[in-house]
């Protein structure tokens, strides 16, 4: 007997409505789930919503309602959610379940039996005026890496490097605004750096996506430091023996895994030790901004405590919407339920877009035109084009049978290759590559129908026509059976259509193969796909401009920062510089490595610039300098000045004179 295999998704927040970023790891995942089982595999597929962390605290509190309301509301959107989008999890838990507690405090307890966790004293942003301590996003302030304007977890406006608690700097209360201070107290830490020889191990035998895994490696060959996973809340999951402790959302998170695994196999009568504590293969689905998570931390924890650990972790590209950055606040964003489930589009057809537009680990962009041109030319025009003239023409001619004739062997090797390089395709998770095999193979079915003529046939030699047909509809079968996984409430429907008996989900890809037989009953023929009409594309694209207009008039309300006096603006050392060198920082899909001349001497700077600007075409380039900010390490690479730059919609633009000016000349 084969080893199970468990298949997760990287959790959904429960603190906010599903939007179309979500969907790059779910709908992926559930295709991947669906052809495990057309391989006659024994998988479990698990989810569920996290339900802890500061922002759902802060949110909640905002509203005026208990986290665990705010999160039960999200709870159930998701579930809605996949549900219409058929995405089929055998459980879709909830961290806050005593399943995730009792588990999350099992598996602390033997990381401290084992060594791996110990107390540490450490000074912590405290707000006099809410007289609590400030953990993640009730704290703000500096980054102590690079200087930006940081939150408490995360330097979101800068570096983008996860902060521990305490190292953030001039921190501000976010609650009421006031200047924190700092205060000592006894937090817990995971030790992390002690697995460095074993992550390098790992994850040279990790599979998945080379970009999570790449990724993994660099972090891990620079310095790993102990993570503090204890927060002063009183939301989440009690630190075993500590009564105003609970434990980091990055702890529970992922431990949700192994809990709504326990939960399933207790209401299946199955040992949840099978998929984790045994030679199983668990394989995560996460988002391409989680991989630090799911490719160190969790599997250092899961060695720590004595589990099994991932065999493959499936990392997702991000997302653009019509050629411009995801952002929620900027309303450059597709919410699923609002913007589409509840206008009436079909779930199948964005399952077909997000699976065929591009490979996992790529960035997709999605605009309505796309969506609506990929709908009218690949599904409507070749797909169902093919399905429906097949079925009509053998209904029509054939007495709604199946005609006899022998199989054109040509087209059974056609879909045996097919199915060969689907499978194969699924195996390696490039959805794209497997969609793009079964198109190909509608293709070349409108082509064979085409050059074979059966309505000149059917006139002359029926027989002839009838082998023609029979061939045709064993295409169509195939079709169906090999999209199944990506479309499978529309193949359901064509699958009746068809006249085949069962339940298509559960037909193995190697019925494919398996001849259409003779006589057999067909059903009646009906559109599959309908085209989306220009109409109907200028609609949603309205509502989408809408949202972006009104979040734009929004931002133009800008808060009010405290006014500085001329001595300090003075104090800032500006000077023209150009730029000598610039390079990739390997590992960093965000920073640039620059040495800019400033007249007196070449400073060496790390920019956050790489996803607007190309090295090769910044070397000449002049531009403003900040030369007299404290220096920064980002990766490693000290950062000698800052370079200045316009945020235009999320891009950024480097300020530049409007005239060639002498290299160091002072900007006032």
């Amino acid at each position: 007997m084969s080893s199970p295999i468990l298949v997760t998704c990287g959790l959904p927040y429960a603190n906010g409505p599903c939007h179309l970023g979500h969907l790059r790891t779910y709908v992926p995942a559930d295709i991947y789930v669906r052809s495990l089982r057309k391989m006659g595999r024994d998988v479990l597929f698990v989810c569920g919503s996290d339900a802890h962390g500061t922002p759902i605290v802060v949110n909640a509190e905002a509203q005026g309602v208990e986290p665990k309301a705010l999160v039960a509301k999200y709870h159930r959107h998701f579930d809605e959610v996949f549900k219409g989008l058929g995405v089929d999890f055998d459980i879709f838990g909830d961290t806050d379940d005593p399943a995730c507690h009792n588990r999350t405090q099992e598996m602390v307890l033997a990381l401290m039996e084992g060594g791996h966790v110990y107390p540490k004293e450490i000074e912590l942003a405290y707000c006099p005026t809410c007289q609590r301590f400030l953990p993640d996003r009730y704290v703000e302030g500096e980054c102590p890496y690079c200087g930006k304007h940081a939150r408490g977890d995360e330097c979101d406006m800068g570096c983008g490097r996860h902060l521990e608690p305490g190292e953030i700097k001039n921190a501000v209360c976010k609650v009421c605004g006031g200047k924190a201070e700092y205060r000592k107290q006894v937090h817990y830490f995971f030790r992390l750096s002690q697995f460095k020889d074993f992550l390098l191990k790992y994850l040279e035998t990790l599979g998945g996506t080379a970009s999570a895994r790449n990724y993994a490696m660099e972090w891990v060959r620079q310095e790993l430091k102990d993570w503090c996973i204890t927060r002063n809340m009183s939301w989440g999951v009690k630190f075993p023996g500590s009564s105003d402790l609970v434990v980091y959302v990055w702890v529970d998170a992922p431990i949700g895994y192994i809990a709504f695994t326990e939960e399933w196999c207790a209401k299946n009568n199955v040992d949840w030790k099978r998929y984790w504590k045994s030679d199983s293969r668990i394989v995560h689905f996460i988002g391409g901004d989680i991989v630090y998570h799911h490719c160190i931390f969790w599997p250092s924890m899961l060695k720590g405590a004595g589990y099994t650990l991932p065999s493959a972790v499936v990392a997702s590209g991000m997302l653009k919407i019509d050629d411009k950055k995801f952002s929620k606040s900027r309303g450059n964003v597709i919410w699923v339920k609002e913007d589409y489930l509840d206008k009436g589009l079909h779930p199948d057809l964005l399952r077909y877009y997000l699976a065929s537009y591009t490979a996992h680990n790529k960035e997709v962009n999605f605009s309505w035109k796309i969506f609506a041109d990929k709908v009218n030319t690949e599904l409507v025009g070749a797909f169902g084009n093919f399905l429906n003239r097949a079925l009509t023409f053998a209904v029509k001619n054939f007495e709604a049978r199946v005609p006899h004739g022998e199989m054109d062997q040509e087209v059974m090797e056609r879909i045996e290759e097919t199915t060969k390089d689907f499978v194969s395709a699924m195996e390696e998770y490039e959805f794209k590559k497997a969609t793009d095999s079964v198109m190909s193979l509608a293709d070349y079915g409108n082509t064979y129908f085409q050059s074979h003529e059966p309505w000149k046939l059917v006139k002359g030699d029926k027989a002839r026509a009838g082998a023609v047909l029979r061939s045709c509809l064993q295409i169509a079968k195939a079709l169906v059976i090999l999209m199944d996984p990506i479309m499978p409430s529309k193949m359901d429907f064509a699958w009746r259509q068809l006249g085949l008996e069962g339940d298509v989900s559960c037909k193995p890809f190697q019925d494919a193969l398996e001849p259409m037989i003779a006589g057999q009953p067909l059903g009646r023929p009906q559109i599959l796909f309908s085209r989306i009409e220009e109409a109907t594309v200028q609609g949603l694209e309205r509502i989408f401009l809408e949202r972006v207009e009104k979040a734009e008039a929004e931002g133009r309300i800008v808060e009010k920062k405290r006014q500085i006096s001329f001595e300090e603006f003075s104090s800032l050392e500006l000077c023209i510089g150009e730029i000598n060198e610039a390079g990739r920082i390997k590992g960093s899909e965000k920073l640039l490595k620059l040495n800019v001349d400033i007249g007196s001497e070449t400073r060496q700077v790390v920019a956050g610039i790489a996803q607007w600007y190309r090295p090769e075409d910044l070397v000449g380039t002049q531009v403003v300098v900040l030369t007299n900010l404290k220096p920064a390490k980002l990766f490693g690479i000290e950062s000698q000045a800052m370079l200045l730059a316009a945020d235009a919609n999320g891009k950024a633009v480097l300020l530049q004179p409007r005239e060639s000016v002498k290299t160091g000349t002072k900007v006032r």
